[in-house]
């Protein structure tokens, strides 16, 4: 199953995506990071990462999109920010007829580290090993890749 996992935001938007072939098995297909202009208006930049975001859905061809939660944040102007780009992932996605299952950044980095509170450099290194990369991808693209994981593992236990 291809899975194609989003961190989102709405100037840094990371994408990875992986086949999963059974509980614990991936095989990495891609992954990166959207730059949106910085002080371009809010409008741009999330019709910035809806094209980007519709591209890669239509090259990589995923069957289940994965996403992280927004998550509480004490800026209240960023956690905003954040929804307003997650909503244009499940947009995008909706229009693409994917199913969306979104997770708590806490469930994400418990299942790729062990440790609900890892660090984004822990989470590199985890999710470089786990797939089997060279070096560790930008931390975006490794939380993205480490959303699509999480996926993985969840799916694959339901099977079970």
């Amino acid at each position: 199953m291809r899975i194609l996992g989003v961190d989102p935001g709405s100037r840094l938007c990371g994408y990875g995506v992986l086949d999963a072939e059974g509980l614990g098995a991936y095989r990495y297909v891609e992954c990166g990071v959207l730059t949106a202009a910085r002080g371009a208006p809010m409008e741009q930049r999330l019709g910035e990462i809806a094209r980007w975001l519709s591209d890669v859905i239509t090259e990589l061809r995923p069957v289940e999109v994965a996403v992280e939660k927004v998550f509480t944040h004490a800026n209240v102007s960023s956690a905003l920010a954040l929804a307003q780009a997650r909503g244009v992932v499940l947009a995008v996605a909706g229009m693409a007829g994917l199913p969306v299952s979104s997770y708590a950044p806490a469930v994400i980095k418990k299942t790729v580290t062990g440790r609900g509170r890892a660090d984004k450099q822990q989470v590199a290194r985890m999710v470089q090993a786990l797939v089997g990369l060279r070096r560790p991808p930008q931390v975006d693209a490794a939380d993205a890749l480490a959303v699509a994981i999480t996926h993985a593992q969840y799916q694959a236990t339901r099977v079970l």
